[in-house]
């Protein structure tokens, strides 16, 4: 498993430069660095634990008030990057479970979580872009799986404040999953 690291920032232009001073300070793959709502930059970089920390830290030096939020997860749950590529392909689909959240860090830990919490398929994990800076995580699973998921992925940002909602639909209509897929 890979270690992942991600940062927010505030402005697009530092963001940008952070993205930048992250990738030459140690060997680190950059997933993505893209701008979002509203006017956020993310930084996203998966390689080994030390060059994403020591990544993580210099992005943070450069990146100095204009950063919002930063993780790190070591080990992180292989789903999770390829659900953020857009790449994960789900072979069942059963219940829906989609947890929502003010902050974009949040929603990859909040993913992380539910996928290493419980038997799900991450079909989606949004990040702030066209939605208001929210960001959110649709899974799917036998429904006590989901539920199981949505629980852990929600106890980890209930304490920071950044989950919005939560929700498990155990038996959606197709066309739910044709509007998610």
């Amino acid at each position: 498993m890979k270690t992942i690291g991600f940062l927010e920032l505030n402005s697009i232009a530092k963001g940008i430069e952070v993205a930048d001073a992250m990738i030459k300070a140690a060997e680190c793959e950059l997933v993505f660095a893209k701008s979002g709502c509203p006017g956020k930059y993310c930084v996203l970089i998966t390689g080994d634990v030390g060059a994403v920390k020591s990544s993580i830290e210099v992005g943070e030096n450069v990146g100095e008030s204009f950063v919002v939020d930063k993780l790190i997860i070591p080990s992180v749950h292989p789903q999770v990057i390829k659900t953020i590529n857009m790449a994960n392909e789900c072979a069942e689909l059963n219940a829906i479970g989609v947890l929502e959240y003010f902050s974009i860090t949040a929603s990859i830990v909040g993913a992380d979580t539910a996928a290493k919490a419980s038997n799900v398929s991450l079909l989606d994990i949004r990040l702030g872009t066209g939605i208001g800076g929210k960001s959110y995580v649709v899974l799917t699973g036998d429904v006590s799986a989901v539920t199981e998921a949505i629980e852990a992925g929600a106890r980890k940002s209930i304490e920071s404040g950044m989950l919005i909602n939560k929700v498990v639909i155990p038996n959606p209509r197709p066309e739910i999953f044709d509007a998610l897929i």
